[in-house]
């Protein structure tokens, strides 16, 4: 039987693969939905663009589910904290999530152009909306969230949705809003025909050096700008989940003074080398591994936070000792080894039939093709 401690750290793991599935697998939608009215110029062009998501959208977004049940029964305290402190924003994330295929189904209804116009602006809106909030939501996980519990576990936040919108969380926004953007393009490249693609390939060059740019600016503010928190009493990784029984001190530097900050950084610099590499291989028409590059450096963006951040899952700035952390916010040790069990069955079966069902759908979407059928309508 694993140890409590060693289950603890692999359930911070899960969870994070688990986060990057849903930021690759529904990030090029969120990236599509956002760009539709740019990489997209008629009415053909953007219905074969939506073309490219609309069959794979629901069950790309399997991949969130999987993670807010997982939060929810591997860290219930967590769970507690964030969808607390950040409801405002977590909500018009999901106003946001659900506007997208509200938008699918309803814009091909009116044959007015008027119509479909206001249709393609929601769902750009659609995409922008969750990419920068959850940029925002990492941002301040850095800077410290407003909430704090007494000797009764009963918490408390101080805050709303305009605390959030710091320079710092801003900064980590854009980040993701032109990591996620690239993203959208990449799959863009991969399942369109010219001109579309075309336009993909070089907004992809141009995100690339953007999102390089808004990344290194963050890491060096990260590193030279903003406090971190440290554990300065004996960590406990195999007792009861209390976070009120540490001591955690601020004024450390989360990269040089972090347990994992130099993985960290090391994982940094392959996602600059894949946003670098992407663009190049997408001109030189490998847009599958174009694609897959992409996905190493969304992949590599979000485990490069998570590796700045251990062992924090999300600290206070009202009570550095109310903050959580992958030792003192899990559930049971029978919870998490329960559950450990469930995702080795389940997991490979979700991964199986996402590769059948992308297998399935491979081939580019033609733009004559959906020209020649919708005008039949």
């Amino acid at each position: 039987m694993i140890d409590y401690e060693t289950l603890r750290i692999v359930w911070w793991l899960l969870i994070g693969i688990l986060l990057a599935g849903f930021a690759v697998m529904d990030g090029f939608d969120l990236g599509i939905a956002a760009l539709i009215r740019v990489l997209a110029r008629d009415d053909g062009e953007r219905r074969a663009l939506l073309e490219t998501i609309e069959p794979t959208w629901e069950g790309n977004q399997v991949w969130l589910i999987l993670g807010a049940g997982a939060v929810f029964a591997a860290w219930p305290l967590l769970y507690a904290a964030a969808f607390s402190g950040f409801y405002f924003a977590m909500m018009l994330v999901l106003f946001a999530l659900i506007l997208r295929p509200v938008g699918f189904s309803f814009r091909n209804k009116v044959a007015d152009p008027r119509w479909r116009n206001i249709w393609d602006w929601l769902l750009t809106v659609s995409g922008l909306v969750p990419t920068l909030i959850f940029g925002i939501a990492i941002g301040n996980l850095f800077l410290g969230v407003p909430f704090s519990f007494d000797d009764s576990m009963r918490m408390t936040y101080n805050g709303g949705l305009v605390g959030l919108l710091r320079p710092f969380p801003l900064l980590v926004g854009l980040v993701s809003l032109s990591m996620l953007l690239m993203h959208g393009c990449a799959w863009t490249a991969v399942k369109s025909e010219d001109p579309i693609a075309s336009r993909a390939e070089r907004m992809m060059g141009w995100l690339s050096w953007l999102f390089v740019g808004l990344y290194v600016t963050a890491g060096i503010c990260l590193a030279v700008a903003i406090d971190a928190y440290s554990i300065t009493s004996r960590v406990m990784g195999d007792t009861p989940s209390n976070p009120l029984l540490k001591l955690v001190a601020v004024g450390s530097n989360w990269l040089a003074d972090g347990a994992l900050g130099g993985w960290a950084c090391g994982i940094a610099c392959v996602a600059i080398l894949m946003a670098l590499a992407a663009p190049v291989l997408a001109r030189r028409k490998r847009h599958r591994t174009a694609f897959l590059a992409s996905s190493i450096m969304v992949i590599s963006t979000l485990f490069s936070a998570g590796f700045a951040l251990f062992p924090f899952l999300m600290p206070s700035s009202l009570d550095p000792r109310s903050s959580l952390t992958i030792w003192d916010a899990s559930s049971s040790k029978y919870t998490l080894g329960l559950m450990l069990v469930a995702v080795v069955i389940f997991m490979p079966l979700v991964i199986a039939y996402t590769t059948w069902v992308y297998r399935v759908l491979r081939g580019r979407i033609n733009l004559q093709h959906v020209r020649d059928t919708h005008s039949l309508y």
